[in-house]
């Protein structure tokens, strides 16, 4: 069944745009063509959340103004504490709302070829390389109206690629801030790992003001070719009234590794999709998520890896916690397709919920169509044990300080798992005050 729906902005208005940003042909002819499923596509389908009454389209500004910055020390003190200032050659890109406000990157990366760039740049000056990458091994506009209207209405992100045979030693820092009220951003990040290269890329969505109401439609491609490695982190912190929808797909070829560390800490409803397609024979998807629900937000997390290739392995590790009367549903899916044969598919996901009205729901599922395979699932969901309360009370401990302890100690198994050193730390940060 197709849903007709008013999109905010027409073909006239796509075809302005694009053409004011200087965007290749290529790029205007396939926002046109996303524009136009848009408006006959139906809405996805996550499981156990009804999503038809959710705000993904309707919004009155497509793009905001901010300035550009000198420096990242002009940034406020919150956006700062997630820059890390003592690295001598920091790789950084700072976006603004929709605005590109800052960028840094190593002469020694540029030195061997590494792109690391805004998408608007990289679409005028690298337009042949990302038109070989742009939503079409990952994800695909016509997938749902979501996919669509993300291609069609596209307003900020990040491309990068890393040559083939070249190690890329400190990660790059790309840091989305949300600042105006009105903004709507649309942000499509690509990562390019050619054969035997590797990258640690971070990202951080973070909100400095509030909203009444807001569309973020965030969409990721990690391409990881022969023998690469690319390692993943992100930490989302966006504030209330903001519906988010984020899918952050990898593709990994022969012998190549997508390590991903996700803190999903977002405020709004959100519904999240994580797939690692594992193509290749001997690739390797590996998946850390933790989750923080509080307030009277519905929120969807669904984490999948599926297996293409010979002797592949994938592992999903998910903590959540739920509060006031957050929902959450957490959805895990190991999938071996037919002639993956030795492969491993291997989830956990536990829930713990804090209040009465909180609720939470994993739902491990194995999809097996192959015989000569290892696959395994542990899920759990319940609340806080009220023993375990009551012995850290009856040593003067205050019950709000007591939660706190519960819910470190309860995210701490995958915390202390994440692969990379800073996304780490700022996911024990972002806990900390989510709990207060």
């Amino acid at each position: 069944m197709t849903v007709e729906t008013k999109l905010p902005f027409d073909q006239k208005y796509i075809e302005n745009f694009s053409k004011q940003l200087g965007e290749p042909d290529w790029l205007k002819d396939l926002r046109l063509l996303a524009l136009a499923k848009a408006e006959e596509l139906p809405l996805p389908k996550p499981d156990k959340t009804k999503i038809d009454k959710w705000n993904f389209s309707q919004f009155s500004k497509h793009v905001v103004s901010s300035s550009t910055l000198s420096s990242p020390d002009e940034l406020p003190e919150e956006v700062k504490t997630l820059i890390e200032a003592d690295e001598e050659h920091k790789n950084l890109y700072i976006q603004r709302d929709n605005t590109p406000a800052f960028l840094t990157v190593s002469e020694d990366l540029k030195e061997k070829g590494v792109i690391f760039t805004d998408i608007h740049t990289a679409a005028k000056e690298h337009g042949d390389l990302l038109k070989q990458y742009f939503m079409k091994d990952g994800v695909k506009i016509d997938e749902h109206r979501l996919t669509a209207l993300h291609a069609a209405y596209l307003n900020g992100g990040v491309f990068v690629y890393v040559p083939k045979n070249v190690e890329v030693e400190k990660p790059l820092q790309a840091v989305f801030i949300h600042e105006n009220p009105e903004a709507n951003l649309f942000n499509h990040v690509i990562i390019v790992a050619d054969d035997n290269s590797s990258v640690t890329y971070v990202e951080n969505y973070i909100s400095t003001t509030e909203t009444e109401g807001a569309v973020f439609n965030l969409i990721t491609e990690v391409i990881a070719n022969t023998n690469a490695k690319v390692s993943y982190g992100a930490v989302d912190n966006l504030t209330e009234n903001i519906t988010t929808y984020v899918n952050r797909r990898g593709v990994a070829g022969r012998d190549a590794k997508i390590l991903w560390a996700l803190g999903l800490m977002n405020d709004g409803n959100t519904i999240s999709e994580n797939t690692t397609n594992l193509v290749g024979d001997g690739s390797i998807g590996d998946t850390k998520t933790v989750v923080v629900g509080r307030g009277s937000q519905i929120q969807n997390f669904t984490t999948k890896v599926v297996h293409f290739g010979k002797h592949t392995e994938g592992n999903i590790l998910k903590h959540g916690v739920m509060k006031d009367s957050a929902t959450s549903i957490f959805n895990g899916i190991g999938k071996i397709e037919h002639g993956a044969s030795k492969s491993n598919a291997e989830q956990e996901s536990r829930v713990l919920m804090l209040s009465e009205k909180a609720r939470g729901d994993a739902n491990p599922i194995l999809l097996i169509d192959e015989d000569d395979v290892v696959a395994g699932h542990a899920a759990s969901v319940g609340r806080v044990d009220p023993i375990q309360l009551y012995y850290l009370m009856s040593r003067g401990i205050s019950k709000s300080e007591a939660e706190r302890l519960i819910i470190h100690g309860f995210l701490d198994p995958v915390v202390r798992q994440m692969p990379i050193e800073s996304v780490k730390n700022q996911l024990t940060e972002v806990i900390e005050r989510k709990v207060r």
